[in-house]
């Protein structure tokens, strides 16, 4: 087994925010006079020292020998069972080979079900009714590169918007061959001719349950056709460290029981395929790569598999390079009590109605952005605000104002246009809502003195900034931020409802940046042979930020290039 040394250059490229630093001050040494900083009082930045990466980063487990008490072969291994593991597994056993997929929880988790795609057979057949979700490509690829400020691998986008479209009518065949699915086109954009500073594309596609059964769900529908084609998916089996040849080359995993830590060596002669999920339950990379997200982060129940970045980790051992930058997925959709802030130590509650564009304040009291902006825009503008959290503030007419804010995606409401049912109707909101107000999280007024009062916020200052905002809607104009007229609705009528809002945090999606064959890649663009890098794990195609108003790019992206990992693994062109 070899181990490729890593060099100063390559963490420098891939421990984010100290990198550009230290560019910067390069740079700097140029301009103005030419003063230069005397060596003597240059910070020494141990952390990328000379073959040493970040502190996360730590070394390679050692398993000994005698420890490794069973061996399994397979053709293809896929590591992890969720979004980006799960098609990969069916590509390779399609394509014919002997497919074996682990994971560490005991059984699938909630799959994604917002998956974006451009020019699926759903969307075409929408396209004939409602010719304005049409999609253009170079249009959507320039949006994406402009949302990453340019910090992306442009084929990637590409090989998503050329792809997304034939992995959704597969996904569709799939899961739709019993009954138990209808794949849906998601039809809405919300923003056509309304003077929206952000436009919304239609990528979503999701599938609608038509079975009662309960043991049936996305995920379940997807192994089982799996299994039909010769897939064998094992779980409580956790991944440890990858394994090489003498030519560095990928020829398997050691894995572990998660039950009597038993460990396994798994020999895959055609490849492996990582999809653990990211990195954003290791809090020292987090802190390392993204710590304004944990200042903005509220700690919810929620699924995900518990991610560290094991997957990420395993590659930069072999020497792969990471994105440059942080990036997560973040949603307004957590809270807190009113005497509580944001942290990523916080723990609060999820709260799905925090992404209607509502009127939002900060804890001062004040007003402070464009709430139509997309779910980021609105946490980045509370990261410049105190302690990171604002109030959102709707009245008892909440119901009829989200039907006529017409927001798209997973946040939505009420039916889209062409049909598709929405994720969570607004009954069921409501009855969330119910459950926060008993539990102490949503404050209930019949003034706005009151609401401010029990919000915690400065009295005197609310109430100014909420009859302004109304004095605006009722004249049809945001002079102060420019939110669309028809989301500019006066709040009225009582009781009105606050609640201290912060970030629901989903995923990392940053990762190892990898070629179009879905390898991970040096320094020099060479790739790691036998290695196939998908999901969360991946980079090249985020940066800083998810451009949510793509419904479903990142599953999109996930679940394309993971059926894209499987075929090339299993060795079909």
């Amino acid at each position: 087994m070899t181990k490729i040394d890593l060099s100063r250059r390559t963490f420098l490229k891939g421990a984010g925010i100290t990198a550009l630093g230290a560019a910067a001050a390069g740079m700097l040494a140029g301009c103005g006079n030419g003063y230069q900083v005397p060596a003597s009082e240059v910070p020494v930045n141990t952390r990328t020292a000379q073959n040493a990466g970040p502190a996360w980063l730590g070394e390679d487990p050692v398993v000994a020998e005698s420890d490794i008490t069973e061996t399994v072969d397979t053709e293809v291994l896929v590591v992890g069972i969720g979004t980006g593991g799960i098609p990969a597994s069916i590509a390779a056993a399609e394509a014919g080979a002997k497919t074996l997929a682990i994971e560490r929880q005991s059984a699938i988790g909630n799959l994604r079900e917002d998956i974006g795609a451009i020019d699926s057979r759903y969307q075409i057949e929408t396209e004939q009714t409602f010719p304005q979700f049409h999609i253009d490509k170079k249009e959507a690829i320039e949006d994406i590169v402009r949302y990453a400020n340019g910090f992306v691998r442009y084929d990637l986008v590409k090989l998503w918007a050329d792809e997304s479209g034939a992995c959704i009518d597969w996904l569709g065949d799939i899961v739709e061959r019993n009954g138990n699915f209808k794949m849906w086109h998601e039809g809405s954009i919300g923003t056509e001719n309304t003077g929206a500073r952000d436009k919304a594309w239609a990528t979503g596609h999701s599938p609608q349950k038509l079975t009662e059964d309960e043991s049936v769900e996305f995920g379940t529908e997807l192994t089982s056709y799996g299994e039909e084609k010769g897939a064998e998916y094992r779980y409580n089996t956790e991944f440890v460290k990858l394994e090489t040849n003498e030519d560095g080359r990928v020829t398997g995993i050691i894995a572990r029981d998660t039950q009597d830590l038993h460990y396994i060596r798994i020999n895959a002669s055609k490849g492996v395929i990582l999809a653990t999920g990211g990195y954003g339950n290791n809090i020292e990379m987090m802190e390392d790569r993204q710590g304004w997200n944990q200042r903005l982060r509220i700690g919810v129940d929620g699924s995900g598999g518990n991610p560290t970045g094991d997957g990420i980790k395993a590659c930069l051992r072999l020497g792969a390079k990471m994105d440059p930058t942080g990036c997560a997925v973040t949603f307004n959709r957590a809270c807190v009590k009113p005497d509580t802030t944001a942290d990523s130590d916080t723990v609060g509650r999820w709260f799905w109605f925090g992404e209607q564009p509502f009127l939002k304040v900060n804890l001062l009291g004040k007003r402070f952005c464009n709430e139509s902006g997309p779910y980021d825009y609105m946490l980045h503008s509370t990261a410049m605000q105190p302690h990171s959290t604002y109030c959102d503030i709707w009245d008892a007419n909440h119901a009829a104002h989200a039907e006529q804010m017409n927001e798209v995606g997973c946040c939505r409401l009420y039916p889209f246009d062409n049909g598709a049912p929405n994720n969570i109707p607004m009954q069921v909101v409501d009855g969330m809502i119910q459950g926060l107000i008993d539990d102490g999280y949503v404050q209930v007024a019949d003034t706005p003195e009151e609401l401010a009062e029990k919000l915690n916020i400065p009295v005197d200052t609310f109430v100014e900034t909420f009859n302004h905002y109304n004095d605006m809607a009722r004249a049809g104009e945001d002079t102060d931020y420019f939110k669309e007229s028809y989301r500019m609705i006066p709040l009225d009528t009582p009781p009105y409802y606050g609640v201290r809002t912060g970030a629901w945090f989903l995923a990392t999606i940053d990762g190892v940046i990898i070629n179009t064959d879905m390898q991970p890649v040096n320094e020099d663009e060479e790739p790691i042979e036998g290695l196939y890098v998908v999901g969360n794990d991946s980079g090249g195609f985020f940066s800083v930020s998810y451009p949510n108003l793509f419904t479903g790019l990142a599953c999109g992206r996930t679940m394309t290039f993971g059926r894209r990992a499987g075929m090339l693994a299993a060795g079909q062109a």
